[in-house]
């Protein structure tokens, strides 16, 4: 393990892009104080109108193998573990999830290598996926007697794809995941950063409450039924019909040039 201390770095690579990196080498690991700084970091760009999309990342040659299991060991020994240590290591783990996946604006996971366990999980509650060629996936919850990331992934790459990932605890690689829909993209490890701000940079300039509303209903889409989404859609739509925004959209699409969004 390195000396370093562990960090969550933040840069604001332009003026409506984040960019998180989890600096935690050589794994990673999302220790209680990686966890708490992240959740600071999300909460405060959260409230950062400025803030169109978020890049999240790891440093060297791991994206992060999820939680710090030498921080955590009591939970996984039976005759030290209680329910009170267990629900309250689930409860820290779920807030950064939650804070990601609930995060206002779409976040993109630049997956720099591996995503293990609580790792893929993170990179499951990111909204768009990217991959590094030599990325690799790893439902490890069987590896080590647990049971982890089935809610996420059966959404995510169907049932079948879901159980052989979950049910082997297998290393599955960057194309595996394009193929199963885990990723949209891979692109070569020294791509994949650029290649993840571009991303970012387009979905930021799009008009923000648009792409606010949108993540907003897909998260929930899942849970919907066909009048329950149709219900949705139209309280979103008759909101932002009136806005600016969406009369700056459309003069800026019949005058082919960008728009310039202002948020109301």
């Amino acid at each position: 393990m390195s000396s370093a201390a562990p960090s969550v770095g933040l840069d604001r690579p332009s003026p409506h892009v984040g960019l998180i990196t989890l600096n935690h080498p050589p794994a990673n690991t999302l220790g209680r104080a990686m966890r708490a700084r992240l959740v600071e970091l999300l909460t405060e760009l959260d409230r950062d109108p400025e803030i169109r999309c978020l890049v999240l990342t790891g440093t060297g040659t791991t994206f992060t193998a999820g939680a710090d299991l030498r921080e955590n060991r009591a939970l996984h020994s039976p005759a030290d573990a209680d329910g009170e240590r267990v629900e309250a290591f689930l409860g820290d783990f779920d807030r950064v999830l939650c804070a990601v996946e609930d995060f206002r604006t779409p976040v993109i996971a630049a997956v720099n290598g591996a995503a293990v366990g609580g790792g893929l999980e993170l990179a499951m509650a990111c909204d768009i996926r990217l991959a590094a060629s030599d990325a690799v996936f790893v439902a490890a919850g069987v590896n080590v007697g647990l049971i982890a990331n089935f809610w996420r992934l059966t959404r995510i790459v169907g049932l079948g794809p879901a159980k052989e990932i979950l049910l082997t605890g297998e290393r599955y690689g960057a194309e595996e995941a394009l193929r199963w829909g885990l990723v949209t993209g891979v692109h070569a490890p020294a791509d994949l950063l650029p290649a993840a701000l571009a991303k970012a940079e387009r979905v930021a300039s799009r008009p923000p409450l648009s792409a606010e509303a949108t993540k907003a209903c897909a998260n929930l889409a899942h849970g919907l039924t066909r009048e329950q989404a149709t219900a949705l859609q139209a309280r979103y739509f008759q909101t932002m019909v009136r806005t600016a925004d969406h009369r700056e959209a459309l003069d800026a699409f019949f005058a082919r040039r960008p728009g310039h969004y202002q948020r109301h």
